[in-house]
């Protein structure tokens, strides 16, 4: 990220978001909407953002997830919303 101010996309009301788990890869994978991915940066071990042509984030990559979680397996993700203010 050196040089570059990295911003989170803004909320865009009906834009999906999805999460992705694979156990097979042992990784997490976070898709905040669908605009084409032009660039992706590890910003810390085994975490990679993805950024758009307007260098928002899209997308978070997550990976030995089993390393990062204390849960014995990931059968199980609980979402919590937010409400609007």
């Amino acid at each position: 990220m050196a040089g570059h101010e990295r911003i989170f996309r803004p909320f865009h009301e009906g834009a999906p978001m999805r999460l992705n788990v694979d156990r097979e890869a042992d990784a997490l994978y976070l898709r905040l909407d669908d605009s084409k991915i032009v660039e992706s940066e590890e910003v810390s071990p085994g975490v990679v953002l993805d950024f758009n042509e307007a260098n928002e984030v899209v997308g978070i990559e997550m990976l030995h997830l089993s390393k990062r979680s204390k849960a014995p397996a990931m059968d199980f993700v609980e979402l919590e919303g937010v409400p609007a203010a």
